[in-house]
């Protein structure tokens, strides 16, 4: 993904391993997640489901000043506490009472909430029922999102660390409460299980070519994570608006073209199990939705053509990994647009049809371009269905500030682009991340594969090309000197 907004203008450009603290100690921890989305809520007026969700921009209000929603979890769960969003301009007096047994409530918590602004109540005990009584201070409460969070189930918590080799090199430190470390030991502190690395073939000097992911590979196993490799086929950015046939590769007719693939997928792998640090996951390609490799593998929409092509194209990339030594990693297919289920099942029944072999569907979600929350969990549990394969976001962010740390236009940088109820801010960000993940956890029968953070460590000090800056320098979970922001603990967010 590479999109330069410069005021306001856009420019071209399952297995799951533990974290190392985990590893050592032998032990598998689960994210933190809100398990209210498989459960449902009544209230006493109103539609009371849009206030679990999963999505804060819904909103459930009562018809005065006062009201309650209980939430049944089915079963007797686990809770380590709550989150609470409240939309509008009202604030309210929250109580949230718990019971294992029918009306037997309990009071575990009380707080003021002030509206647009997400609050983390801690209250370890067990429930199967939770009713939030508000009552609004002069007007009538909204409420956006009531979180019941709990353990889940162990599922993939990745990043795109993809710039971390080159920030190094460009003297960046980060630190988290003040202990300095590598930004991949910091999230796999806070529950990260995975990195995602981009490549390209002959890209300009000191970024993603291959001797810096064998480099950034060997951190990321040394941190106890495992790889998301991430062939982007292509000497620079990859992405819908353009996939350039890398130069060494230019002018091959399709079958050689996809020999070359073949033969490129099968030796990128072998140089990653030859030291070690074995890919298990691959995409076949980067936000093809376009297709990939032009205009060999173009794909024209408008007249339907170009999928023999990209189909080929895919399938020599499978059986590049086939090829390759050791354990085959799962094949993940990647489109951009998250939030769009038509066109989503447009793309991959094409993708189906042309019997390209793939395990994952990976998806790019980016709420201030891809819809809402509630558009996305739809597409994600009709996708898992359809095609019974699992699913996963390969790529996400959303903005901890509308400030800006450098001199290039950031892709966020106006208060419309924001999300009701996720305001620019770390708890914002974290609420965010939070209810994704929980998104993704809800997807029915398991099919949830995990989250990806898209360059969490991208600060200022490294442009998006030789000359310039960053446009994610404010989407980040570090700071613009490199302190970790309270959502890299997005994984218990209660954690603080």
């Amino acid at each position: 993904m590479i999109r330069i907004a410069v005021a306001g203008v856009v420019l071209a450009a399952s297995g799951v391993l533990m974290p190392a603290a985990a590893a050592q100690a032998g032990t598998v921890r689960a994210p933190v997640v809100n398990l209210a989305l498989a459960g449902t809520a009544t209230a006493d007026t109103g539609t009371a489901s849009a206030a679990v969700d999963g999505d804060a921009a819904t909103a459930w209000c009562p018809a005065g000043a006062s009201g309650a929603v209980t939430v049944d979890l089915k079963r007797v769960r686990r809770l380590d506490g709550f989150g609470v969003t409240l939309l509008g301009s009202v604030s309210a007096r929250v109580r949230i009472a718990t019971a294992t047994a029918s009306g037997r409530f309990r009071v575990a918590r009380t707080a003021d909430v002030a509206a647009g602004t997400p609050v983390w109540l801690r209250a370890p005990g067990k429930a199967r029922w939770v009713r939030l009584s508000m009552d609004g201070d002069g007007g009538v409460p909204c409420l956006g999102e009531l979180r019941t969070l709990g353990r889940g189930e162990p599922m993939i918590v990745g990043h795109d660390l993809s710039f971390a080799v080159q920030e190094a090199a460009a003297g960046a430190r980060y630190t988290d409460r003040g202990r300095a470390a590598p930004p991949e030991r910091i999230l796999a502190d806070h529950g990260a299980n995975y990195v995602r690395l981009r490549l390209w073939v002959n890209p300009p000097a000191g970024y993603s070519d291959l001797p810096n992911v064998l480099a950034m590979a060997r951190r990321a196993k040394a941190a106890g994570m495992r790889l998301l490799l991430d062939p982007h086929y292509s000497d620079f950015w990859a992405d819908p608006q353009k996939q350039p046939t890398p130069e060494a590769w230019a002018g091959q007719d399709l079958d050689t073209l996809a020999a070359t693939v073949r033969t490129y997928t099968r030796d990128v792998l072998n140089r990653l199990s030859a030291q070690g640090t074995p890919a298990d996951m691959l995409q076949l390609g980067n936000e093809i939705r376009n297709g990939m490799l032009w205009p060999t593998g173009y794909i024209d929409w408008s007249k339907g053509t170009g999928w023999d092509a990209l189909g080929t194209l895919l399938r020599a990339a499978a059986a590049g990994a086939r090829d390759a030594r050791g354990r085959t990693p799962r094949l993940v297919v990647h489109f951009d647009q998250g939030g769009d289920n038509a066109w989503s099942r447009s793309f991959f029944d094409h993708v189906v049809a042309q019997r390209v072999p793939f395990d994952v569907i990976g998806l790019s979600y980016y709420p201030f371009w891809h819809g809402t929350l509630s558009d996305l969990r739809a597409n994600l549990d009709d996708l898992a269905a359809r095609y019974r394969r699992d699913v996963a976001v390969v790529e996400t962010q959303y903005g901890w500030t509308l400030a800006n740390g450098d001199g290039l236009g950031n892709f966020l940088w106006q208060e419309s682009q924001l999300v009701p109820g996720y305001p620019a801010s770390p708890d914002g960000q974290t609420a965010f991340l939070s209810d994704l993940l929980s998104i993704v956890a809800a997807v029915p029968h398991g099919r949830g594969a995990g989250v990806f953070y898209w360059q969490p460590e991208w600060i200022p000090g490294v442009g998006w090309a030789p000359g310039e800056g960053t446009p994610n320098d404010n989407l980040t979970l570090f700071d613009f000197q490199g302190r970790a922001l309270r959502s890299v603990g997005f994984t218990d967010p209660l954690r603080g």
